[in-house]
């Protein structure tokens, strides 16, 4: 598709709550206590730069939320909430800690997803969510956002989503994923996946087809062993960043990612391998450590067990062993990608180039999108 490439943006309303909090300090480590006395405080941090190397938020799903951090050469940390990224109440410390910490909030009041703003006595701020966001239709909905790159800077969150099918959205999700400014779908499933199984989007959302295996697949998959099972596996990501219609594809995901208003959401089946590249090629591009890609990828596991174990479930034994490694994610089948890129085009910065036509223009824009800090 021809698209627009002018970065545009979107705002979102604002929100309040109230909360209360228990506060747990976390036991040294070495790796810890090295990285935050090594560093001088006067010199370390630069006003202009996040210094946090780790943090995260966790929704227990109880109304209580896990917030951890690490920001060497830091003091003091201070801890603000809101119901969106914009909404955050800078008038009220929920929690506070030092350059490590960690600590468990527990929220009153409702919202679409719970944001915290960890603003240290040096350097930027840097806000966050919990990666997953909780639908009635999906279990693999989740953000690509909140990781760090190898030069210091994090991907923001609330701007790209990853997910599985969202055929069976609810008319509350929906509503939901309005309210979370997601204005593009991106699907990147074969005909028949979407005759049987259509999303179901927000009103005024743009619907964007991005078939990355390439038409109706009427094939079918008979593997006789788990061995042959896995790989087929790895066979099929290779497809992906070999074949026309994978580098078609993620090229136009690229370009929607960078230049499309709004946040988007891209997808396909089980939100797992189509999408878990589509996500490994985007962090690698943006700078994410190679550990922290493979984590990402890996999540799918973890998001998808309970849905995973009740197909297997389903099955005689001797066939659920040969099925299980269609529904995992394993480092192997990610690694074989990344060899493709290497046996295929020789580098990342000539697959980005020559595969899905994404100059050094296209990967400015894409930075001063996506990262901040």
């Amino acid at each position: 598709m021809t698209l627009n490439r002018t970065p545009l943006l979107a705002g979102v309303a604002l929100v309040a709550g109230t909360l209360a909090v228990s506060v747990t300090a976390p036991a040294a480590t070495a790796a810890t206590t090295s990285a935050a006395t090594s560093v001088s405080p006067s010199t370390a941090v630069s006003p202009f730069d996040i210094p946090f190397t780790a943090a995260q938020v966790t929704d227990h799903g109880d109304g209580t939320f896990t917030i951890t951090w690490n920001a060497p050469g830091v003091q003091k940390v201070r801890i603000y909430t809101g119901a969106n990224q914009l909404g955050i109440d800078t008038r009220t410390v929920v929690a506070q800690g030092g350059s490590t910490g960690s600590v468990t909030v527990t929220v009153k009041a409702a919202a679409d997803r719970r944001w915290f703003r960890l603003v240290p006595d040096r350097g930027l701020p840097l806000t966050l969510a919990d990666r997953l966001v909780r639908l009635d239709g999906t279990v693999n909905f989740r953000d690509l956002g909140g990781y760090r790159t190898t030069d210091g800077h994090w991907v923001a969150m609330g701007k790209v989503y990853r997910a599985d099918a969202l055929n069976n959205l609810s008319d509350a999700d929906l509503a939901k994923l309005q309210r979370l400014g997601v204005r593009t779908d991106v699907d990147l499933r074969t005909a028949d996946e979407r005759a049987s199984a259509p999303d179901r989007v927000p009103a005024g959302t743009k619907y964007v087809v991005d078939d990355v295996l390439g038409g109706s697949v009427t094939t079918s998959f008979n593997p006789t062993t788990p061995d042959a099972a896995a790989q087929l596996m790895v066979d099929a990501e290779k497809t992906m960043v070999s074949s026309t219609s994978g580098k078609a594809a993620y090229a136009d995901l690229f370009d929607l990612v960078e230049y499309r208003p709004g946040a988007i959401v891209f997808h396909c089946t089980a939100g797992k391998d189509r999408t878990g590249w589509g996500s490994a090629a985007l962090l690698t591009t943006l700078g994410v450590p190679q550990e922290t890609v493979q984590a990402d990828y890996l999540l799918s596991n973890d998001y998808r067990a309970a849905a995973n174990a009740a197909t297997l479930a389903q099955m005689p034994a001797a066939y659920a062993a040969i099925y299980k490694p269609l529904l995992d994610v394993r480092p192997e089948y990610l690694a074989s990608g990344f060899d493709e890129v290497q046996s295929a085009y020789g580098s990342w910065s000539t697959y980005l180039s020559k595969g899905i036509d994404q100059n050094l223009f296209d990967r400015v824009v894409l930075r001063a999108e996506l990262l901040q800090g």
